[in-house]
This record gives structure tokens, sequence and C-alpha cells, in this order.
């Protein structure tokens, strides 16, 4: 989420480019895919209470969506290995623009803005190999692609811009079949937290300990002077690991279990993560029903357990809201669930949430 002066400079830059501001499609806080009881899918607009302020169909079923930071305009891409990126106007559900990948490459089911709104950046892998890429496109030019940077690993999933620019890539380590995304290198998986600057450099690659290779590195959230990551094993459920990751500064990589009595609750599966300004971190697991809160430093704090959470984000006035298998959104924190709303939908794994207006 872009900091009130980064967002100032892209309201500014907005002068050229015609307004469809947030606040004409109700102003909503979060986008989140999901599939409705005809089996169709949609990304919607949710508001803070959790009632739906638009709904546009999706070709097939979506993953995440990149928020543009000022204009009401939301690009939701493929569930990985997808061939889709739709740019949509959320004023009238236009499509605005369809993004593909290059010939030999495919999207890998997140993107982010630059804080200006200039430009658009998405994960990507070469589809043979699935090494890693980050795709660059020019917003004022209707999204034109203007070139692509090594991501440094392999299987890149989310990735983040941060409050100076720089874009974190979580490379999941795993290669994947193009057609039918079978795992095809579990045994040599080298997954790594990379950050790259503005020109494509490599600033920093960051390795999880050997005893850990198959720990997929999946999930980002920024935190302040660090970065929350979420992880999938890849090894057996009986071998309970670590699945919430922090790096502090240059500091190596640190990872941080939840209590003893909860290791194997998440069932080896984080699927999203959240910060709030303080620091406090929500990580979910729909496989094990549960979502996890820790500090700042990843400490553990409380388990709650509701059936397939997954979607999580953060809230205007703090804490966090969550969506799960069954249309609900949830507000939520340490001391418990409180339902929001709920919907004859079935929520996709992620919740996006929109900058706040400035």
């Amino acid at each position: 989420m872009a900091d009130r002066r980064s967002l100032l400079k892209g309201l500014a830059a907005a002068a050229i480019l015609p307004v469809r501001g947030w606040a004409a499609v109700g102003a909503p806080e979060w986008v989140a895919a999901a599939m409705r009881p005809d089996g169709s899918h949609a990304l919607h607009g949710i508001d803070a209470q959790g009632a739906i302020r638009f709904a546009v169909p999706l070709p097939d079923r979506g993953h995440a969506a990149a928020a543009h930071p000022y204009r009401a305009e939301v690009v939701g891409f493929a569930r990985r290995p997808g061939r889709f990126g739709l740019v949509i106007d959320c004023r009238d559900g236009a499509v605005r623009h369809r993004l593909r990948p290059p010939e030999g490459r495919q999207f890998n089911g997140h993107g982010a803005f630059s804080a200006d709104g200039r430009r658009l950046y998405t994960s990507e892998v070469v589809a043979e190999g699935s090494a890693g890429r980050i795709g660059i496109w020019d917003v004022r030019a209707g999204y034109a692609r203007l070139g692509e940077w090594d991501s440094r690993g392999v299987g890149p999933h989310e990735l983040k811009v941060m409050a100076d620019g720089r874009i974190v890539v979580a490379n999941g380590g795993i290669e994947t079949d193009p057609e039918d995304r079978s795992k095809l290198n579990l045994d040599r998986m080298r997954p790594n937290l990379a950050v790259i600057g503005s020109e494509g450099e490599a600033l920093s690659v960051r390795e999880l300990p050997e005893e850990l290779h198959r720990n997929s590195i999946r999930h980002l959230a920024l935190l302040k002077g660090g970065i929350g990551f979420a992880m999938q094993w890849q090894g057996s459920e009986a071998e309970p690991v670590p699945l919430l990751g922090l790096a502090q500064g240059d500091a190596p990589l640190s990872l941080h279990a939840p209590a003893e009595a909860d290791r194997f609750t998440m069932k080896g599966y984080a699927g999203s993560i959240a910060a709030t300004a303080e620091g406090q971190i929500a990580i979910t697991s729909p496989r094990g029903g549960v979502v996890m809160f820790h500090d700042s430093e990843g400490a553990h704090l409380a388990t709650l357990r509701r059936a397939d959470l997954c979607g999580a984000s953060t809230r205007p006035g703090g804490g966090f809201a969550l969506t799960d298998g069954g249309g609900a959104v949830w507000a939520a924190d340490a001391d418990g669930l409180t339902l929001l709303s709920r919907h004859a939908l079935r929520w996709d794994n992620h919740l996006v949430r929109i900058a706040e207006p400035v």
C-alpha cells in the first residue's frame, strides 16, 4: 500500500490522465476474485462493511489483482500459470486492455503498480523451466509492454513495490509443467526472497537454510523496516516447519513457528499474509482452517479457527479483514472474528487492499 507522499505524487501525475476515481464506484476498500453459484467467475469490489460495490466477469478463475492507486481500475490475473490479465474499468465493468505475456511466458497470478501509478509490474515465468521474470508495463501508453527483468529465481509468485520503489519478489523455487501445473523439481528447489532495484538490478537475494529448501516462499507483506513472507511446505506433512518468515534490513531470513500446540495446524500451507502499520502479522491457511497472528518480531500471539480462511488484508482503522470459501467477509484481530457480511460466492485466495485515499 503506497504511502501518502507517493500517492500525492501519483495524483499530480494523474493531471494528464482521464481521472476515474474510486469514489465513482462506491469507494471500495478491497478487491477479490470469487466463483459464483453458477460456476462463473468475477472480480468484486468490497467496501469497509463487507458489501459488494461492483462485480466484473472474468473469463476463467482469477487469483489476485492489482488495484491502481487512484484510478478506479484493476488488473485481474488468471490463476497461475495463466495467460490473461484484464485491465478493468470498475465504473462500468468495461475491459479497457487485455494483457498477454510474450510468447513463451506465463503470468503467475500477481502484479503491483508503482506508487505513482505509471507502471505495472507482473509476476511471470518462462513456460519451459519456470525461470522468473518481472514484466514491465507502461500504464500511460495503454499498458504497452516496456520489457522484463530477471526475478533472480524460479517460479516467482507474489511481488510488492516498496515505498522507495524497490520491488520485492517471492521466488517460490518450484518448476512446474506449463500445461498441468505438476511440480518437477521438488528435490532441488531453491526458493529465495529477492529485492530488485529501479533498473532491474539485484540488490539482495536471500535463501532459506538448506534443510528447508522445500519451503516455497509464496506471499508477501510489507513491514516498517522489513518484509514478512508466507511459505508452503513441499515435503511431508509429518514434518512441521515454520511457515512465517521475516526479512529485517539486510539480516539473513528468520523463520517463526507458532506455539507448540499449533505446529501441525496449518498443514504445511500458508495461503496469504497481511501486516498492519503497527507491525502485527496475520497468516492464513485454508487447508488448516485457521488464521494465526504474530507480532512484528515473529512471536505467535493467537490462533483462530474458521473453515477455508484464506484472503487476508488490513482494515481501515486497524486490524484485519479476511475472506473464506463460504462467501464470508470477516473483521479479525488476535481477540476474535466478527462477521461483516456473507455472500453467495466462493472467495478465491486473495483480498487486495486499495490504496488509502489522501
